[in-house]
């Protein structure tokens, strides 16, 4: 059997210490208890407020759910086919400082469709207040067309922290006899801070106009635009080109870049000088660009290129025993060679290598030529008839080529023997010759 500790002085010390101590522990919890109840009385009525109002913010929350809910059901009940819509296409790209204006520089429209409604219920009188908005890219997106007013509010994108509003100027506009027109508007801020990088336009009809006295119009909204900073204007292709617009408008044909660089070292600075050398030579002008313009970026130069806007100018080249008309891009479009005349539709019956000479020719020597407007009375070259009439036809356009020659070239020569160019030409416009007009 283990023997017992033998009780010591410090053991009794520690005792009397403890017995001590209680005491006070004692006091302590009691004034704790009390601190406590006083705490929680006093506390009680600010919980109590606390509890009430977030009870009462709730149930207002969930009746207006209710309400929600149960308009969007009239709704579904009672659907309403009166819209609002932009009239014209907006392009897509737009630059912020520009006035926005549709994909032919008019200004956007807006207009209420009808759809299957009762037009008397939209009286042409009504003066609605329309507003403009802008609305994320991806809102409707996939052609949906059965939003709510809720969703498109929610839609609508505000400017940046410290930015100014998305746009400037006339966002109000009055719909008279079911039509508006909007007037200067420009973006303040590009898209590309959003997760879409587009935006849309949309239009609402303002609260307090004249709308609770018929059916809900529902909203118009655009399709979805890049919108790109002013400076990016600077760099902005062209659709379609123009003759005289620098060559780097073309697509795949970057300012100052490689290709760039390389057709100006040719001295190809212009649209109009590209398609020149496209219609003379287009191996030539594909070797200049070099390998590093792929075949599908060259298609996408060419193309659209091509849908530059010619105009009406032609311009002469003349020879001993022939003329030419061409196009500002090196086309022939008429001929008369010897007492032979070709229209447009008749140039292939010309050898083509001898054509292709001439044409060449006019392209090397093309500062000397003579440039006019006009289209040689076209009207009676397309004419058809019996031969009669096409002896007048092939008279005017040999009467509309002197009368020009007299005109604007009467220090020139015809021919090698400038006495005679009056009596050469006009004993072809005088004389028998065949018309070959098909």
């Amino acid at each position: 059997m283990a023997s017992k500790r033998p009780f010591s002085a410090t053991d009794s010390c520690m005792d009397q210490r403890i017995e001590k101590k209680r005491p006070r522990q004692i006091i302590g919890e009691v004034v704790m208890v009390n601190s406590l109840r006083h705490l929680s009385k006093a506390l009680e009525p600010l919980l109590r407020r606390v509890v009430n109002e977030e009870v009462d913010r709730c149930l207002i929350r969930y009746s207006r759910s209710l309400t929600r809910a149960s308009s969007l059901k009239i709704q579904a009940l009672e659907p309403s086919s009166f819209q609002l819509y932009f009239v014209n296409n907006l392009p897509s790209t737009i630059f912020t400082g520009s006035k926005i204006t549709d994909v032919e520089s008019q200004p956007l429209r807006i207009a209420v469709e009808v759809g299957g409604e009762d037009p008397s219920l939209l009286p042409i009188s009504a003066l609605l207040k329309i507003e403009i908005v802008v609305l994320d890219g991806e809102f409707a997106s996939g052609d949906r067309e059965d939003w709510t007013a809720e969703e498109f509010n929610a839609s609508i994108v505000k400017e940046r922290s410290g930015k100014r509003p998305l746009l400037h100027g006339e966002m109000n506009v009055v719909l008279r006899h079911c039509a508006a027109t909007i007037g200067d508007l420009e973006f303040t801020d590009n898209s590309s801070w959003i997760r879409s990088r587009k935006f849309r336009l949309g239009a609402r009809i303002v609260s307090g106009s004249d709308r609770d006295k018929f059916p809900r119009i529902r909203e118009a909204i655009t399709e979805p635009f890049v919108v790109k900073d002013h400076r990016g204007e600077l760099y902005k292709k062209h659709y379609p080109p123009m003759l005289n617009d620098e060559v780097w408008r073309l697509e795949k044909i970057g300012k100052e870049g490689v290709f760039h660089r390389k057709l100006s070292d040719h001295n190809i600075k212009t649209v109009q000088e590209f398609l020149q050398l496209y219609t003379i030579d287009p191996q030539k002008l594909r070797t200049f660009l070099g390998v590093a313009m792929s075949v599908k970026m060259w298609e996408a130069t060419v193309k659209h290129a091509k849908t530059c806007e010619l105009g009406s100018k032609l311009y002469l080249f003349r020879g001993p025993n022939f003329l030419l008309f061409l196009n500002p891009i090196c086309e022939v479009v008429r001929a008369m060679i010897g007492e032979q005349i070709y229209s447009s539709r008749d140039l292939h019956n010309i050898p083509q290598d001898y054509l292709k000479n001439l044409r060449r020719q006019a392209f090397d020597n093309w500062a000397s030529l003579q440039d006019f407007e006009g289209n040689l009375r076209e009207s009676l070259l397309l004419t058809q008839g019996n031969e009669g009439s096409e002896f007048l036809v092939g008279k005017s356009l040999l009467q509309s080529s002197y009368e020009f020659l007299s005109g604007q070239l009467e220090s020139q020569d015809w021919d090698s023997n400038s006495d005679n160019h009056q009596f050469n030409i006009s004993a072809r416009i005088e004389g028998n010759f065949h018309c070959n007009f098909g």
